[in-house]
């Protein structure tokens, strides 16, 4: 991979997930390590997605609030406007 420092970890696992690694492994004519590192490193890339999924989700609905305030004013805005507006054109209507 690259040139970097590694550091040994060493845990255990139950035999079964160790039998069905080992049958992934065998077919994929890899290795437990290349195996293992690659299951860590989707497992963190899956991770940040959900993370940032998450962000943006609570950002939407953040947003949503603020939103539906802002268009609330505005329609207030536009409708004390339309009033100011029919009340200069009525009068020369007539």
């Amino acid at each position: 991979m690259f040139d970097e420092e590694k550091e040994k970890i060493n845990f255990s696992l139950p035999d079964s997930l160790v039998s069905e690694v080992d049958h992934f492994v065998k077919m994929q004519n890899s290795n437990r390590e290349d195996f293992i590192k690659s299951a860590f490193q989707f497992y963190i890339n899956h991770k940040k997605n959900i993370d940032v999924e998450e962000t943006m989700i609570q950002g939407y609905k953040e947003m949503a609030q603020i939103n539906l305030s802002l268009a609330e004013l505005g329609m207030t805005y536009d409708v004390s406007s339309d009033n100011d507006e029919k009340e200069k054109i009525a009068p020369s209507e007539y």
